[in-house]
């Protein structure tokens, strides 16, 4: 019979303790099966009818758009967590317990930059989760994935924390920083489901995968999925700056660099300027490298958007940018974005 053995730690003069393999895989199990047991009655499976597009074939046929994903109740009066790209230009939204109650449910806030969204049903007796901590996992530690893949509903999956500080790029353009990548399989239905601990508490918000790869999934961290849906239900939104101005990242081997003569090497090129917006009011023109935001370097428009937080909605900003071999330091004060508005989203690398 083979064993696995350890040595407690402290403990040098202590006999090794030897477990058998089947004792091992026991406590493995039941791991996964308490967490199950635990999180499961609080994830529900999210059917979502979407607006048509005009001029598409379903529009034509009269048929309606349906998708469908996971989300996952973290209060006791009905409030969900999902991805924005499961309920985004929703026009209904269905939502299935695990008690077989079905639902109507609705958009509380949607966020597309970070591809989170909350919504919420009006029912008695629905049974939460609660949020573990992500900063404090470790590479290699156990989790378990549940969801709705193919609308198999209340589908487990395991896995170990593969990687931590992963970034992701949303649908919107902007970069998401500190992603969780798991091993924990994830298929199209997934998206918006929980990633917890062996104990039950939810560490991430499932939201995508790499195909064709197998086995590399990514997971939103617990304390994003918090911050966002305080804000979410506070405001329906969440608040974030705005310049109005669209650019390209550079780089040392861009040719660009080379094709416009640009005076440095590093930067952000400005493509574009929304007329009458912050940027144009301060002065900045289509041509201009910003290189650096209140002293901070700008070497992306990935580091543009990181000092577009909402704390900088109204406060006075320092944008030093190279205007052919001049340095041009201006006053930009950000707005708030609206939906809709032009934003700093169009990132083409070269």
């Amino acid at each position: 019979m083979q064993t696995a053995a350890r040595t407690l730690p402290g403990n040098e003069k202590m006999a090794e303790m030897v477990f058998p393999e089947h004792e091992l895989l026991d406590v493995y199990s039941r791991a996964v099966m308490g967490a199950a047991e635990k999180v499961s009655p609080s994830v529900v499976n999210v059917e979502v009818s979407h607006k048509l597009i005009r001029g598409s074939n379903s529009l034509k046929s009269g048929r309606e758009v349906r998708g469908s994903g996971s989300g996952f109740i973290f209060t006791p009066d009905g409030f969900i967590h999902t991805n924005s790209h499961v309920i985004r230009n929703s026009v209904r939204i269905d939502v299935s317990l695990s008690d077989r109650r079905r639902l109507v449910a609705k958009v509380v806030g949607d966020d597309p930059f970070t591809d989170l969204a909350v919504i919420k049903v009006e029912a008695p007796d629905i049974p939460k989760v609660d949020f573990g901590d992500s900063k404090s996992l470790k590479v290699g530690q156990m989790v378990v994935a549940i969801g709705n893949p193919y609308g198999f509903q209340c589908t487990i999956t395991a896995g170990v924390v593969s990687a931590l500080g992963r970034a992701l790029r949303t649908d919107s353009g902007r970069l998401i920083n500190d992603i969780i990548q798991t091993d924990a399989a994830l298929n199209p239905g997934n998206s918006g489901g929980p990633l917890v601990t062996p104990n039950g508490q939810v560490i991430g918000v499932n939201t995508a995968i790499i195909y064709p790869a197998q086995g590399i999934c990514f997971a939103i961290p617990s304390h994003t999925a918090r911050t966002v849906a305080q804000g979410l239900i506070r405001d329906g939104r969440i608040r974030r700056a705005y310049m109005g101005v669209s650019g390209y990242d550079i780089t040392p081997d861009s040719h660009l660099v080379k094709s416009l003569n640009l005076p440095v090497d590093k930067g952000v090129l400005v493509v574009h300027v929304e007329e009458r917006g912050p940027a144009e009011l301060a002065g900045l023109q289509k041509g201009d490298v910003i290189v650096s935001a209140d002293s901070q370097a700008i070497t992306s428009v990935d580091d543009l958007h990181r000092c577009l937080a909402e704390e900088s909605i109204g406060a006075l900003m320092k944008l030093e940018v190279k205007r052919q071999s001049e340095k041009v330091v201006l006053d930009v004060v950000p707005v708030e974005l609206r939906t809709g508005a032009l934003s700093e989203d169009l990132i083409i690398e070269h």
